[in-house]
């Protein structure tokens, strides 16, 4: 891989992206424990949150980076467990066409895509990875992009 991939915001083939305001469940972790993430295992401490989509699926946020990228949705309030959803901010995405691993970024396990998958950089320089069906559900064109919906 070249360092023009990780650097989605030279990559000519990732787009921008902005994350749709959708509402998910959070929990906060009473102690430390081990989500089982759809991209691999990833291990969380006690008061990060830990997120469910509408899918079902799950996956960790630390504590600190929960409080300045999501907000909460009334009548839940901020630190109680309930509906969140994420503020907005542009990030770039690239649809996989192999299988990948990335180191999980505050973590140090793991996550794997497969081909068609979208690997993530956010806007605070971390990675994600997020299956197709998901990503065209809570995901939307930031800006003035262009190529959408995406191949």
């Amino acid at each position: 891989m070249t360092e023009t991939f990780f650097d989605l915001d030279k990559n000519p083939r990732a787009l921008r992206v902005c994350k749709k305001p959708v509402a998910v469940e959070v929990e906060f972790a009473a102690a430390d424990g081990v989500c089982k993430t759809l991209e691999g295992e990833v291990q969380y401490n006690a008061g990060d949150a830990l997120l469910t989509g509408s899918h079902g699926e799950h996956w960790p946020v630390r504590r600190d980076l929960f409080g300045s990228t999501y907000e909460p949705i009334p009548p839940t309030r901020v630190g109680q467990n309930g509906r969140y959803r994420k503020l907005p901010a542009v990030a770039h995405a690239l649809r996989l066409t192999e299988f990948f691993d990335i180191p999980a970024s505050w973590q140090r396990e793991t996550l794997h895509g497969r081909p068609g998958d979208w690997l993530l950089r956010y806007a605070d320089g971390s990675f994600g990875i997020v299956q197709d069906e998901i990503f065209r559900e809570t995901y939307a064109p930031a800006g003035d992009e262009t190529r959408w919906p995406p191949a």
